[in-house]
């Protein structure tokens, strides 16, 4: 009973000693606490902008701030302001201190590029023009996530123009005039240039150029001397041609040359036309070494390899891979003819594929004895064609004519399947032009008056430009044959897209015919397609026969794009001799 009384006695002690302090306040203060406006604690500013972080805070009276960042006090008032040039991610740890305790946050912030817009007009930045004429200008832009103003001057004048990216000009006087294009978004403005130069047609330059004037073949074939430009359509020309000291004869900008017996041939050409009242001509010289079938043939020999000695040339087109640092294998240091070569060779050594860029964009390879012509399959070219992935490549082959182990001599294209179509083009030429600025599409022209762009797939590759970094001009122009593209959109929405084989004849092609297999090839592993040296034809598209050759070219051969996948690029992994191959 004693121990339930002493109980109840201290129940009622500490009930009344509890409420002593019900009027009272608490004056324990807890520790200050940081709250970041942002849930991540990541900021973003752009390079050379300003942003302030102004973090709230709790039970934070009386408190000091520091801001620290690599051991460096920043600040040390309850907000920063920050400021960067550098891009990168820079890491702050904020620390707030009362009597009664701290809190620290780190931060991260990243300094980003500005989206500055580049802008870059196609073609040649001077180009002259007869009186009248009507030019048609097509600028790229490099996209942004910012709003962009387009706006095309003359001389400085605002030009009226239809379309964002597209200005015509029609001549309407002599002289020199400078059209611009500007993209102004609220990151800054990039702008470029084109000069016309206007003149009377009487007064237009009269050109007719040839990339060399010495020149050789062998007995019997057809030897195509044609200029790399010509001012003037042939009806306002003409042409005359004399071989040796035989009878001129009348003719266009082109000659084709032939001759029954090896020796020296010169040729005389001259071009003439009116300016006004005067006459004007040109004259060119040329001289032809004509050589025997077979004089520099190289038989093989029991220390001969069956596959590809020395890449010569390396010159793709732009395209997706060209100067990829990852998948596509580039280091950054190709910035010469000789480093892309050496590129290339290591790669086909591993029988790693090659990228050949876009339209015309070539590879070219020599062996180390000549390739006889069979009659049957004499060469084989590993791709990496599959199912719906082929990307055609037209086939060319050289004979080492003067002996001198260049092939600086004729190309002949080995007919395939979509030789002699109407939907196949011969002589189709496209140039392209280095980008204005980085990751910016590539622009095209070709010779029948189409403009495109190589489109920059910056969700797949961040390399600078797919233009090559060893191509010093800033345009090239490549030429070959172009076939008639057959991808297509299998799913009507952009997201699927098959590039569809070709019959035979072509490099990286899945073709039921000239694979010599029928392996689906599902995993899209390294497979070869073969060739016949009796297949070879002329410019003209005529029968050639060549009883071996010396070297191999590859070229893409169609000028198209799949959409999110980019343009159709020919890959090749190695060359071979089939006939030794196969012993």
């Amino acid at each position: 009973m004693k121990r339930i009384l002493d109980f109840l006695f201290l129940c009622v002690i500490v009930v009344v000693s509890s409420s002593c302090n019900i009027d009272e306040e608490i004056t324990t203060s807890l520790p200050p606490k940081i709250i970041l406006d942002s849930e991540t604690g990541v900021y973003t500013v752009k390079q050379g902008r300003k942003i302030v972080i102004a973090p709230s805070y709790e039970s934070a009276e009386g408190a000091t701030y520091s801001w620290i960042m690599d051991g460096r006090l920043l600040g040390t008032s309850a907000s920063l302001s920050f400021e960067r040039e550098i891009v990168g991610e820079y890491y702050i740890t904020l620390t707030v201190t009362t009597d009664t305790g701290s809190d620290s946050e780190e931060i991260r912030i990243d300094v980003v590029e500005l989206e500055i817009p580049t802008i870059s007009i196609a073609g040649s930045k001077h180009q002259t023009v007869a009186l009248g004429t009507t030019v048609k200008l097509n600028a790229s832009l490099r996209d942004t996530s910012l709003e962009t103003n387009i706006r095309w001057t003359l001389d400085g004048e605002p030009m009226a123009t239809d379309h964002r990216l597209e200005c015509s000009f029609q001549t309407f006087a002599e002289g020199s005039f400078r059209i611009s294009v500007t993209a102004t978004n609220e990151d800054g403005e990039h702008s470029d240039s084109v000069v016309i130069e206007v003149l009377k047609p009487e007064n237009m330059p009269f050109v007719w150029e040839f990339e060399r004037e010495a020149y050789h073949t062998v007995v019997g074939r057809k030897l195509l001397i044609e200029p790399k430009s010509s001012g003037y359509e042939d009806d306002e020309v003409r042409y005359s041609w004399q071989v040796d000291n035989g009878a001129k004869i009348e003719g266009g900008a082109s000659y084709i040359f032939k001759a029954d017996a090896a020796g020296n041939y010169h040729i005389s050409a001259v071009a003439t036309t009116m300016r006004g009242e005067n006459e004007i001509s040109i004259a060119h010289e040329f001289s032809v070494t004509v050589y025997d079938e077979g004089v520099y043939y190289r038989a093989r020999g029991t220390a001969s390899s069956d596959t590809w000695s020395k890449v010569f040339d390396y010159t793709p087109a732009p395209g997706q891979f060209i100067n990829e640092l990852k998948t596509g294998g580039f280091d950054g240091t190709q910035t010469t003819m000789e480093a892309a070569i050496a590129y290339a060779e290591e790669r086909l050594r591993d029988e790693n594929w090659v990228s050949l860029g876009g339209f015309g964009g070539y590879i070219v390879v020599g062996f180390d004895h000549s390739i006889d012509n069979t009659g049957n399959y004499d060469l084989g070219i590993l791709g990496n064609s599959f199912s719906g992935s082929s990307e055609p490549g037209i086939v060319w082959v050289m004979q080492d004519e003067n002996g001198n182990g260049l092939p600086d001599d004729t190309w002949y294209e080995l007919a395939g399947s979509e030789t002699g179509k109407a939907t196949t083009i011969q002589n189709y030429t496209v140039t392209y032009y280095r980008p204005a600025g980085a990751m910016m599409p590539v622009q095209w022209e070709d010779n029948l008056g189409n403009r495109g762009e190589i489109d920059y797939l910056k969700q797949f590759h961040r390399q600078d430009y797919y233009y090559p970094l060893w191509i010093e001009e800033d345009s090239y122009t490549l030429r070959g044959t172009c076939l008639e593209p057959r991808n297509y959109d299998a799913s009507g929405n952009g997201s699927y897209w098959v590039n569809e084989k070709y019959d035979w004849g072509y490099a990286d092609n899945f073709s039921p015919v000239d694979r010599l297999t029928d392996e689906d090839n599902a995993e899209g592993e390294v497979n070869a397609n073969h060739f016949k040296i009796s297949n070879a034809v002329d410019f003209e598209c005529e029968p050639v026969e060549l009883d071996y050759i010396d070297f191999v070219k590859v070229q893409v051969g169609v000028n198209a794009k799949s959409g999110w996948l980019g343009e159709l690029s020919t890959e090749v992994c190695g060359f071979f001799d089939y006939a030794m191959h196969r012993e």
